[in-house]
């Protein structure tokens, strides 16, 4: 087995990429795949919600591997977890460091979530520069969506002097997302019918046939 590895990386922070991580290795874990999640982001906020889960569920029905790894160790970790899982999700660093760049260099397709502003799309531009000195390919990902946006994936179409490829699935700003991080769980476990819910899975299986 060679399983597919996503690598979710924005280095502006606050974007959402903790949840996106968790929220991802669920669709996919409760379709039946087996799913590898990687923190290597030094503020381990996926690793904290992964020690909940254990704490809520136990530690022998969580439905996916968990690992943590930093430096040198990070790119063996996941190298070692693509042989053994259908997908690996990185969380990696907010910042251009070397671990942010092994995670990028290890991806099959870095997905980067982006606020739907014009900042917020703006500072997603170092990201996407790595990626491309790293010959990764590259999705963005409206993330946080409010009702009421003004800008929409169809308006992203170059992103500094790149041509971007942005998901047709959006996430909303949805408050199931955070009320199910708590207990360490998903929107897709403690509100599975949600429209949190069914925008994951709509992300999910259009990164399945990305990858």
């Amino acid at each position: 087995m060679t399983g597919k590895i996503l690598t979710i990386a924005q280095q502006k922070g606050g974007a959402g990429k903790s949840t996106l991580a968790a929220h991802l290795a669920l669709a996919w874990a409760l379709k039946r795949k087996s799913v590898a999640l990687v923190d290597i982001d030094p503020q381990q906020s996926l690793a904290a919600w992964y020690d909940q889960r254990e704490i809520t569920l136990g530690a022998d029905q969580t439905q996916i591997t968990f690992a943590s790894a930093t430096g040198w160790r990070a790119a063996g970790v996941v190298e070692k977890l693509a042989k053994t899982h259908d997908y690996v999700l990185i969380d990696s660093p907010p910042h251009a460091d070397t671990d942010a760049r092994v995670a990028v260099r290890a991806a099959d397709l870095v997905l980067v979530p982006v606020q739907p502003s014009p900042l917020d799309v703006w500072a997603t531009l170092p990201t996407l520069e790595m990626a491309v000195k790293e010959k990764s390919a590259v999705l963005l990902v409206l993330n946080r969506v409010p009702p009421r946006a003004n800008l929409t994936a169809q308006m992203i179409t170059k992103l500094g002097g790149y041509k971007v490829t942005v998901a047709k699935s959006t996430i909303g700003n949805r408050v199931a997302f955070a009320d199910a991080m708590v207990s360490g769980r998903t929107a897709l476990e403690t509100k599975a019918s949600s429209v949190a819910a069914k925008e994951l899975r709509a992300l999910a299986n259009e990164l399945s046939k990305a990858l």
